[in-house]
């Protein structure tokens, strides 16, 4: 198995060696960050090592560790500098504080056919223009779960947009995965495809359909929002590792508690909730229009517009 550079920091520690660290690297600790947060017992028993040379390695991964912090002004520098995807429509841009953000994770749920695919569809096009124009010149990568992209729909709003339909689907990623393990493994393993073909947009559509499906029963919850939780972190440590945005759709279902009002309630949990940097409702309305409610944002109020699901794609 051919080691990431992180991997080589390991087995600079003491007391592990090249074996030592590739029995590591095969449990996932493959950086000195993630060895200086083990339990030296926890250590100890997947690399082979003694527990006394483990408490060594852990102190040593610690002291080699370093923190990094950032004024309040810095970080508000570079919020100011951000990149954005426009939507298309100007009243979505301007719910979202001028497009999806990149370094955060944005989620969109709402019922069957409700718009959630088509705005995904509509990103995948945009990131791809100059960013003077609302793009982020990069490529995307589209985990597909439920067997819903259609290259016919992006060639259609490409034709719209005056873009090369052929490129446009050539910087297009498509994964068709069919279980949790890949899904899950295709985010573990982006790191490369990212670096490469500067991917500047990762849309799962969608997020839960295949958590849903495989962990049936309260059984079962607790297993599905562990590995859940540790999927949707590797999505934000994409994010803000490589300067890209995450847009990920979400299932609904109908909350039996809710008496008045609306009962549709995002699957997935706080795991999710917390996870989403912004999170989206889409519902039906009248013929092509679709009502967007922002349930949750840092940095914008809650609100709403109306946009319109066109032939020619995302429409004010």
């Amino acid at each position: 198995m051919a080691k990431e550079k992180g991997a080589k920091g390991i087995e600079e520690l003491p007391g592990i060696g090249a074996a030592s660290a590739e029995k590591l690297e095969t449990a996932g600790y493959d950086s000195i960050e993630k060895i200086a947060t083990m339990a030296p017992h926890e250590l100890s028993e997947i690399s082979g090592i003694s527990v006394d040379a483990a408490k060594k390695a852990v102190e040593a991964a610690k002291q080699a560790t370093t923190i990094s912090v950032k004024t309040g002004e810095e970080v508000f520098e570079k919020r100011k500098q951000i990149g954005r995807i426009t939507t298309g429509a100007k009243n979505f841009n301007e719910l979202l504080g001028g497009g999806v953000e990149i370094n955060g994770i944005t989620e969109t749920y709402g019922k069957y056919a409700s718009g959630k695919s088509q705005i995904g569809f509509q990103l995948c096009v945009n990131v791809q223009l100059p960013q003077g124009k609302g793009g982020l010149e990069g490529k995307v990568l589209f985990v597909d779960t439920e067997g819903t992209f259609r290259p016919e729909r992006i060639d259609q709003i490409a034709k719209a947009s005056g873009m090369d339909p052929k490129a446009v689907l050539e910087n297009i990623f498509v994964s068709r995965v069919e279980s949790t393990e890949k899904q899950i493994l295709t985010i573990e393993r982006a790191d490369k495809l990212i670096r490469e073909q500067n991917i500047k947009l990762i849309v799962v559509d969608s997020l839960m359909s295949l958590f849903r499906a495989e962990f049936i029963g309260r059984g079962a919850l607790g297993e599905r929002q562990q590995k859940l939780n540790v999927h949707v972190h590797k999505l934000q440590h994409l994010a803000d590792t490589y300067d890209l945005a995450v847009y990920m759709t979400n299932q609904v279902m109908d909350n039996p508690g809710i008496l008045f009002g609306d009962p549709t309630t995002p699957v997935g949990g706080n795991i999710v909730a917390h996870a989403a940097t912004t999170r989206l409702y889409i519902r039906k309305s009248k013929e092509e229009k679709r009502i967007i409610r922002l349930v949750d944002s840092p940095n914008m109020p809650e609100g709403e517009c109306v946009i319109k699901i066109t032939p020619d794609g995302i429409k004010d």
